[in-house]
């Protein structure tokens, strides 16, 4: 092909010292997805290399997953029931029920924000959708769920309680609902990583935020409803995705609807007063609704940003 001719009296740069801005935009959504849907083996293949690589060589392996929550846990309960002693009966489950939603999406952010600049050798080299690897980040911590989710089940056994087995079938709902919008933040940070590399730190500082944002140390209806209603922001507050899901692990495995609290009549503290259990699903639905809607918009910014991703790695 020929060259461009240049305008009059600009140098001509050598075609190796050239700039050039590739952007795969011809690929809508649509194809990115099926293209992904496609290559699903590779996803299970580096979901698995993910939780080798991270475990290498460790001793207790897969088993670090429970531990490092159990300890967060610990410390939690330590400090809001035994030092501050906040009066909340069977509080390690009430905690665990948050804890357990956190940990999954904390961890799926944080790992697939940076997967991509950690994985550049495979990404300037072999081609492939380069949404599977922030994909296989989440697919990890699915693992990892369940590694907790065991640990749950024996803290019930332990303390004689169980949860409420008639509204296990919520749980499905708000766990699909966290995956996809974990997926999506997931896909949309990797991509956005890669360009700025700030990303990943201002991610972490959001998370400490974000945090203290979900009520999964604090009791909703006791120590934050009351001034969101007065103030008229509730809605403010529930607009954080984590929040209803947290709420619903809370309704479903937490074993006390209702205890008194003070001297005041029995107080809900784990439910939204006014949320009946078809509430709760309408919700987790709806999360997921505009959770399937902002992955598709992620992977629409990933698709645009990823023909730059040789060149930024």
């Amino acid at each position: 092909m020929a060259d461009i001719p240049t305008a009059p009296g600009s140098a001509r740069r050598p075609p190796e010292l050239r700039e050039t801005t590739v952007v795969s935009a011809q690929y809508g959504v649509a194809h990115r997805l099926a293209d992904l849907w496609g290559t699903r083996d590779l996803l299970v293949h580096l979901t698995r290399t993910d939780i080798r690589v991270k475990y290498k060589n460790s001793v207790l392996g897969l088993l670090w997953s429970t531990i490092a929550p159990l300890v967060q846990l610990v410390v939690f309960f330590f400090v809001f029931s035994v030092v501050l002693k906040n009066g909340i009966p069977d509080y390690v489950i009430y905690l665990f029920a948050g804890l357990i939603v956190w940990n999954f999406f904390q961890g799926s952010t944080l790992t697939s924000t940076a997967i991509i600049v950690e994985r550049a050798g495979i990404v300037k080299k072999v081609s492939f959708p380069r949404e599977i690897l922030p994909l296989s980040a989440v697919g990890a911590q699915i693992i990892y769920f369940v590694m907790q989710a065991v640990a749950f089940v024996i803290i019930f056994v332990a303390l004689g309680q169980a949860p409420q087995w008639d509204l296990l079938w919520l749980l499905v709902i708000s766990m699909a609902a966290l995956v996809v919008v974990s997926a999506a933040f997931g896909i949309l940070l990797s991509a956005i990583n890669v360009k700025l590399r700030d990303t990943r730190h201002l991610i972490e500082i959001v998370m400490q935020v974000w945090f203290w944002a979900t009520p999964i140390v604090y009791i909703y209806e006791k120590s934050i409803s009351p001034k969101l209603h007065d103030w008229h922001i509730a809605w403010l507050y529930l607009a954080n995705p984590i929040t209803p899901i947290v709420l619903t692990f809370q309704r479903v495995l937490y074993p006390h609807t209702t205890v008194r609290l003070t001297t005041t009549p029995h107080t809900l503290i784990n439910v939204v007063p006014t949320w009946s259990v078809g509430t709760f699903a309408l919700v987790n639905l709806g999360i997921i609704v505009a959770g399937v809607v902002a992955f598709g918009v992620a992977v629409a910014i990933f698709g645009r940003l990823e023909g730059n991703f040789a060149e930024e790695l």
